[in-house]
């Protein structure tokens, strides 16, 4: 199952933008970028807290598994509430 990062519709509905967010929170653009990528290996708890605190949301608003059939192909296309 794969995992499909939201974070750049979360910043797009906070008019926010990357290196806004990366100053708010302490980290580097580039890692932030990584993790918006969803290239990254891992976040540490206290990253998440305070990336869901400045974007007011909830990690499932961030990240989403996506279920698969092994035919079928995965979407990177990113569900978008309306």
């Amino acid at each position: 199952m794969p995992i499909i990062v939201n974070l750049d519709m979360q910043l797009v509905k906070r008019k926010m933008k990357l290196t806004d967010l990366a100053e708010r929170v302490g980290i580097t653009i580039a890692n932030l970028s990584i993790l918006k990528q969803g290239k990254a290996r891992a976040i540490r708890f206290s990253t998440l807290e305070a990336i869901c605190r400045e974007l007011d949301c909830q990690p499932g608003d961030i990240w989403q598994i996506v279920e698969t059939t092994a035919n079928a192909p995965v979407t990177m296309e990113p569900a978008c509430p309306e």
